[in-house]
Formats: structure tokens, sequence, C-alpha cells
């Protein structure tokens, strides 16, 4: 592996969702404090940003356009005009949440999390939204959600109680439901919180830490096998692409650092990149 290098100072307040999308050849991912959607061209093209009208908290290629997770539900997102349009409202009667992460899965199944905006109450669930139906993924409530994550023969489905220091899996049923919630890894509250999970050709689950300075890629087994280093302390989540599925990117944050702190980390925010040996999964589409 090379060691990680910031492509983009981007500055983002809680970066999060890195997803390359293989249409464009291009990298999206989102800002979710300061709502905005950022799209990264690493052949030297022209590197956009968009408003989002709420928090955002994750863009997602679906069969025609993206689908975005606002505060107030899922939206299809046009990337020409900018606009969003509501087309599942989620949790209308629980105004502290919002959506989180999320994952799309061979199917076109969309699966995704949502957590209380104050951090403290377990008002967080997780859900899927198949063929224009939202439904609770029936996983146990929690504080902050991440992930889910697919395993790469779409059997498991990983899921994270980031407080809680926890990433579960669970079987993954070929009609969508899931089996029995079991424990994964235990991350140690020293070694920071685990952020976003997303999983490589192996079937090996990369997490990134949230005040823990580092990416840790797991066997499927739950064995640790690498730690990535990097020059800042708040590693969100992981995404594979490029050419050959095998750069990495990694969403960082400036949420939580004090002043002094910020002035150690002057490229936190970034977004970073570095090689890997074994080649990410292409994301499916979300089928609507």
């Amino acid at each position: 592996m090379t060691r990680p290098q910031s492509v983009w100072t981007v500055g983002a307040e809680l970066g999060e969702g890195p997803v390359w999308v293989e249409r464009d050849l291009a990298l999206w991912f989102v800002d979710i404090k300061r709502r905005k959607i950022h799209r990264f061209d690493p052949e030297g093209g022209e590197s956009r940003s968009w408003d989002s009208p709420e928090q955002i908290g994750f863009l997602l290629p679906a069969e025609s356009g993206f689908i975005a997770g606002l505060e107030s539900g899922l939206h299809r997102f046009d990337e020409e005009s900018g606009e969003f349009a509501l087309i599942a409202a989620v949790e209308a009667d629980r105004p502290g949440n919002r959506i989180n992460d999320g994952v799309v899965d061979a199917a076109g199944r969309l699966w995704f999390g949502t957590m209380d905006n104050d951090e403290k109450e377990p008002t967080g669930r997780f859900y899927r939204f198949q063929s224009g139906q939202l439904a609770d993924a029936g996983l146990p409530p929690v504080v902050i959600t991440n992930g889910p994550a697919i395993s790469s023969d779409g059997r498991t489905l990983y899921h994270v109680d980031t407080l809680a220091g926890l990433i579960h899996a669970c079987d993954l049923r070929a009609d969508g439901s899931l089996g029995e919630t079991r424990p994964f890894v235990r991350i140690a509250p020293e070694d920071g919180y685990p952020d976003g999970p997303t999983v490589d050709a192996e079937g090996c689950l990369w997490i990134g830490l949230y005040f823990g300075w580092e990416a840790r890629r797991y066997s499927p087994r739950g064995e640790l096998l690498n730690r990535v280093s990097f020059p800042t302390s708040n590693i969100t989540k992981l995404a594979f692409g490029g050419s050959d599925g095998r750069t990495a990117y990694a969403t960082t944050a400036r949420q939580g650092l004090k002043p002094d702190q910020l002035d150690e980390q002057p490229e936190a925010g970034s977004l970073f990149a570095f090689r890997v040996d074994v080649p990410g999964i292409a994301s499916p589409l979300v089928r609507l």
C-alpha cells in the first residue's frame, strides 16, 4: 500500500459517503453538516460541488440519476439542474433524527440508517428501500448507525453501532430479509469509533475510525489484517475506484476538533487517496 495523500483539500466539516460511480469515472461524496455534494474527477477534469437544502447523509447512483438521503427522506438528485425531488419520507415522526450512511446490494435494494442528530438517544434505525417501498430492516435501535455494507458474495450485511464500538454482521437472504445479528468486531474506545464500512473484492471489511487516525481492514472472520495511518484523526469512510478499482479514497472530518487540533491537522476534512493490492467492488445501481 502507499501512504494516504490529500487529493482535495475541500475542508469538509463532516465528509462522508464516498462512492465511485462507473458511468462518469468519478468519486462522489457529501459534507453532511455543510450540506454539500462533491464530485471529484481524478483525471484532472472539473471537480464540482452542489448545495443541498438539508443535511445529506449519502448520495448513491441509481438506474436514472442519483438517490440522496436528506433529513426529510429519500430524494432523487439531478446533477444537471441541482434539484431534489422527494420520493419517500423517512421518520417524519422523529424530527430529531437524520439519515446517515447507506449502501446498495446486488439486487438494487438500498439499505441505510438514521441517527439522533444530537448523538445522544438510541433513536436510529436501519431501513430497506426496495421497489419503491420503505421497510424497517428489523435491526436493533442505536444512537449512531453506520453502514450498512454488503459482503462480496452478497450473503452478509454488516452494520455499525458507532458509539458502542461494535461492528455487527447478519445473514442477508435472497428475498432481502435478514438473519440474526451477531458480533463481528469490537473497537476499543481508545482506538477511536468505527464509522463507515466498505468491503473489497476478497470480502474483507474496511472501516474508518473517527478520532482514531487510521482505517483498518478485517478478514471475513474478523481478523485484523491491515492498518493505514492518516495525518488527521477523523477518518469517516473508504471507497475504491480508479481504472483498476485499486485506488482507495477516504473522506475525513473537521467536526469535533478544537482550534489547536485543527492547527495541528491542516488536512482535516480533506479527501485522501492511497493505492491498495486488492480492488474494491463497483457500487450497484438503486433500482427504482
